[in-house]
C-alpha cells in the first residue's frame, strides 16, 4: 500500500532534502503521492522547488506522483503523514526578529530571545489551524513538525491543538551525533547520546561509541577544538576547560547564547554592523539556491543546501516517518510530551529526549532527574516556554510582556517592554491575536 505525504511549506529551499530522503528510503517507506503546499506569496518558489522535485523523482525512476497546490485542505485529504516547515512572514520577518533586539543591545536570534518569542507568536496560531484541519480531514495522519521554535510549537499543538498525533524534530541532536562521529573517527550510526533537556536547550549526558562510554574522551576532544561543533548558522566560540569539566555534560551549540551571552552579543553586533542580520545573509543563500534549482539539468539536491543552518532537519524527519511506518522500534531523539521521563518537568510539557519509535508513536525513554547543575535553568526555560504559549494563544499583552521579561536573554524589564512594543508594531500584520491588547501603555 502506498503512502501519501503532504509537505506544508513545500516551497522551502529545504524541500529537495526531504524529497531526497523519500527517494533513498522508498523501498521501506513507499511514498506513492507527495503534495507540496504553500501560500500565495510563496507560489513562485513553490513552482521552482516543485519542478526540481519532479526531476529528482524522474531521475530516480520511482512511482511517486508529485503535485503542488495552494489549497491546503484539498491537499490533506487521505494524507498519512504531514510535515510542517513554515516561516510566517518569511525571511523579512526573521530580519525584524534579529534586527530589533540587536538595536537595543539584546541578542536577536530566530529561535532564542525576543526573536524566538515572536516567531512563536506568529507561528502557533497558524499551526493550530493546521491541527484543526487535520483533525477534520486526515485524523489518522501523523504531523511531523520541524517549524521552529520546534519545542514550543510542538508543546502548543499537543496541549491545545485538536490533533494529537504530533511529533517535533530538530537537527541539533543529529548534528551533535555527526560531530561526535567526526571527533571519534567513526560512523554516526555507531554513536549513541543520552539526551536530556528540551529543544535548543538539550544536553548530552552519556556518549557511547559502539556501546562503550566515551563521554570523557569526547569532552576532551571538544575542548581541544578538533572540530567545528556547530551548524552553519552558529559560529562556535569554544568552551572553557572549567565549564566543560565542571558540567560533565555535552552542551549543544545554542547553549553559547545562554552561557556566553556577552561574547556572543559582541560578535553578533559586530557582524550586524558589518554584514547586517543573519536573515539578510540567508536571503542571498536562498536566492542562489533558487537560481540553481531552476537549472533544468539539475536532478539532485545541490551540496550548497548545507550552507543553510537547518540542513539535516529533513533527514531526521524522514527517518522518523520511516520508523513509524515500519514499526522499527529504533531509538531517535524527538520532541515529545514528557510523561515522567524527566520528573523535574511537568508531565504534559514537551521535552527533547530519546524515544523508541513504533507504529503507535514514540515512547520516551526515562532519563531521571535533571543534574543539579542544570536543573534550575532548564526549569526556568520550560516555564518561559509555557508563558510564550499562553501569550501566543491569548493575545494578552501582559502575558507577552511577562514572557519577554522571563527570557534569560533579556537583561531588564524596561528593555523588555521597549523591544516588545517595537516588535508588536513591526509584526502586526502577522499577529491578529494581539489586535486588542488590554494593558499596553501601562507604566
Amino acid at each position: 500500500m502506498g503512502l501519501k505525504v503532504v509537505i506544508i511549506g513545500g516551497g522551502s529551499s529545504y524541500t529537495p532534502e526531504i524529497v531526497e530522503g523519500f527517494i533513498l528510503r522508498h523501498q521501506t517507506f513507499p511514498v506513492s503521492e507527495l503534495v507540496l503546499v504553500d501560500i500565495e506569496e510563496g507560489e513562485e518558489k513553490l513552482d521552482i522547488v516543485g519542478n526540481l522535485a519532479l526531476r529528482m523523482i524522474k531521475k530516480a525512476n520511482l512511482p511517486i506522483s508529485l503535485s503542488w497546490t495552494l489549497n491546503r485542505r484539498k491537499a490533506l485529504v487521505n494524507a498519512n503523514f504531514v510535515t510542517t516547515q513554515i516561516r510566517v512572514g518569511g525571511l523579512d520577518a526573521r530580519e525584524k526578529d534579529e534586527r530589533i533586539p540587536l538595536t537595543h543591545g539584546v541578542l536577536g536570534q530566530e529561535t532564542n530571545g525576543p526573536g524566538g518569542i515572536f516567531k512563536a507568536f506568529r507561528t502557533i496560531p497558524v499551526l493550530m489551524e493546521i491541527s484543526k484541519e487535520m483533525n477534520e480531514i486526515c485524523p489518522n495522519a501523523w504531523l511531523i513538525n520541524f517549524t521552529n521554535p520546534a519545542g514550543i510549537v510542538t508543546e502548543a499543538l499537543l496541549k491545545h491543538g485538536n490533533h494529537k498525533k504530533v511529533i517535533g524534530v530538530c537537527n541539533i541532536p543529529y548534528n551533535m551525533k555527526n560531530s561526535v562521529a567526526e571527533m571519534m573517527n567513526c560512523s554516526a550510526k555507531d554513536v549513541a547520546i543520552e539526551f536530556i533537556g528540551m529543544n535548543h536547550f538539550v544536553f548530552g549526558r552519556n556518549v557511547l561509541v559502539n556501546g562503550v562510554n566515551k563521554t570523557s574522551e569526547v569532552l576532551d576532544k571538544l575542548l581541544s577544538k578538533e572540530i567545528d561543533y556547530s551548524p552553519a548558522n552558529i559560529v562556535a566560540l569554544g568552551w572553557s576547560d572549567e565549564f566543560i569539566k565542571s558540567l560533565k555534560l555535552l552542551p549543544n551549540p545554542y547553549h553559547q547564547y545562554y552561557f556566553q551571552t556577552e561574547e556572543v552579543l559582541q560578535k553578533d553586533l559586530a557582524a550586524f554592523k558589518e554584514n547586517g542580520t543573519r536573515a539578510e545573509i540567508v536571503k542571498e543563500v536562498e536566492k542562489e539556491l533558487l537560481n540553481k534549482y531552476q537549472d533544468e539539468e539539475l536532478e539532485v539536491k545541490p551540496p550548497e543546501l548545507e550552507k543553510r543552518g537547518g540542513a539535516y532537519y529533513s533527514d531526521a524527519a524522514c527517518s522518523l516517518m520511516n520508523s513509524i511506518y515500519t514499526n522499527k522500534g529504533d531509538i531517535q531523539t524527538i520532541n515529545i510530551q514528557n510523561h515522567g521521563a524527566i520528573p523535574d518537568l511537568p508531565s504534559d510539557s514537551v521535552i527533547e529526549v530519546n524515544a523508541v519509535i513504533t507504529k503507535d508513536g514514540p515512547k520516551p525513554i526515562a532519563v531521571g532527574e535533571l543534574p543539579l547543575s542544570i536543573k534550575g535553568i532548564v526549569q526556568q526555560m520550560k516555564a518561559f516556554e509555557q508563558l510564550v504559549i499562553d501569550a501566543a494563544l491569548s493575545g494578552d499583552y501582559l502575558k507577552a510582556y511577562q514572557a519577554m521579561v522571563m527570557n534569560p536573554l533579556v537583561p531588564s524589564e524596561k528593555k523588555a517592554k521597549v523591544i516588545l512594543d517595537e516588535m508588536l508594531d513591526a509584526h502586526k500584520n502577522h499577529l491578529p491575536q494581539f489586535s486588542q491588547m488590554e494593558g499596553r501603555g501601562i507604566e
